[in-house]
């Protein structure tokens, strides 16, 4: 089954926690920090793969999760770090995020992107010794693994898309040209997947792909046309193949211009692209002179008449499109930390999202008066009692971070 766009949900490992130990030592009473860190979360990659053809995979199992940290150990032992996960998709994958960003755009074999980050391992007391504390009590907490909900949508990386109407002979003509093997029959809709082929002759090669029927309004839904117009957003070339048969409801002219009309509602840069117009089974007569009123080239896919022909036309416009545009290169967007906490209103209580905040209070037991003080010196440097108080909040307020919630007590107060 091809399956060219699916919904994964992919979850980071969680980070361990630090340790809080001490070694005894003679002359010190309370020994020797060495509490180890916690390993961190292993991240989940995405990975262009050219052994995969298709999403399938995902869609039969959209959960997917990297490994989580150890907890470190007394004497300096740090944890182990969570087994990053990496999964393989096809070249030619873009990746979405919720909010219809695309964060990756995967054309090149091992092409990888970073979906979701692991936790970051929680810090030993032996981590925070300092030549006003030596010997901290305190430990803190690993970070939970980031979760996402992603969009992976495959797009054929195609030199050429043959582009027509149901039924108007492109998986035979695919088939003829190449070693692709397409269902062929005779009634619309045989076609319910994109085919892509590797077009191979007198020394010159190039990748076609049989692009499902189009049919008039396609770019608005209708039909299955829309569903795989995507994958004519790669092919440097349109190849236009009409149907001169008297099943078609329009002649060749008509068809011609309902496909053009289609595409450029679709995309009027893809429109703009080189095309070159062949009508196809010319074995019937009196194509020609169709042709020739619509400067397109007589074929037929059946008998193979007129095919060396239009495949050296094809590639001479492939050879010329990638001289005036060259390869285009993936992508992978580095998306920005976005601000370090933001504070909102919840209820009764005042909420304070974001990771530097929730950094600033992992402590593995914030009862300890050594932790809660070391929280709240985080939290003031941050700037978060004074976004509190600009907020609106006032003293013995409850704020929430995370799964944690105290009473608000500014050191000061603004005037």
């Amino acid at each position: 089954m091809f399956v060219d766009r699916v919904r994964v949900n992919l979850r980071a490992g969680n980070g361990g926690a630090g340790v809080v130990s001490f070694v005894r030592a003679r002359g010190k009473p309370k020994g020797k920090p060495s509490g180890g860190n916690g390993g961190s979360g292993g991240s989940v990659y995405l990975r262009a793969d050219n052994s995969v053809a298709t999403l399938l995979r995902y869609q039969r199992n959209p959960h997917h999760a990297a490994g989580s940290g150890t907890h470190g150990e007394g004497d300096l032992r740090h944890g182990k770090s969570g087994k990053d996960l990496f999964l393989p998709v096809p070249l030619g994958t873009v990746v979405y995020d919720d909010a219809g960003t695309m964060l990756a755009d995967l054309v090149e074999e091992g092409q990888e992107v970073e979906a979701v980050k692991g936790g970051r391992g929680g810090r030993g007391n032996a981590a925070f010794v300092n030549p006003s504390n030596r010997a901290p009590g305190v430990a803190e907490q690993g970070e939970y693994g980031r979760a996402e909900w992603l969009t992976l949508e495959m797009r054929l990386l195609a030199d050429a898309a043959l582009i027509g109407f149901p039924n108007a002979g492109k998986s035979t003509f695919i088939s003829k040209v190449s070693a692709a093997k397409p269902k062929i029959a005779d009634y619309p809709f045989t076609t319910l997947e994109p085919n892509l082929g590797v077009v191979a002759f007198d020394g010159r090669e190039f990748v076609l792909a049989d692009i499902p029927g189009l049919i008039e309004g396609a770019s608005s839904g209708r039909g299955l046309g829309h569903e795989f117009l995507r994958h004519v957003q790669r092919a440097r070339v349109l190849v236009i193949l009409l149907d001169p048969s008297p099943t078609q409801e329009r002649d060749p002219a008509g068809q011609l211009d309902v496909l053009r009309h289609e595409i450029e509602a679709y995309s009027p840069e893809i429109a703009a692209r080189p095309s070159i117009v062949l009508i196809n089974k010319a074995d019937l007569g009196g194509v020609d002179r169709q042709a020739a009123d619509l400067g397109a080239m007589p074929v037929s896919a059946l008998t193979g008449d007129g095919l060396r022909e239009a495949l050296h036309a094809i590639a001479d416009l492939v050879d010329r499109a990638e001289r005036e545009a060259p390869a285009r290169k993936g992508f992978v967007l580095h998306r920005p930390l976005g601000p370090t906490f933001t504070v909102r209103r919840e209820g009764e209580a005042w909420r304070v999202e974001g990771l530097a905040a929730e950094r600033a209070v992992a402590f593995a037991d914030l009862t300890l008066p050594e932790a809660a003080d070391m929280a709240a010196w985080r939290l003031d440097r941050l700037g978060v009692d004074r976004a509190l108080l600009e907020a609106g909040a006032a003293s013995g307020d409850e704020v929430r971070i995370g799964e944690i919630s105290f009473e608000f007590t500014p050191e000061r107060e603004e005037e």
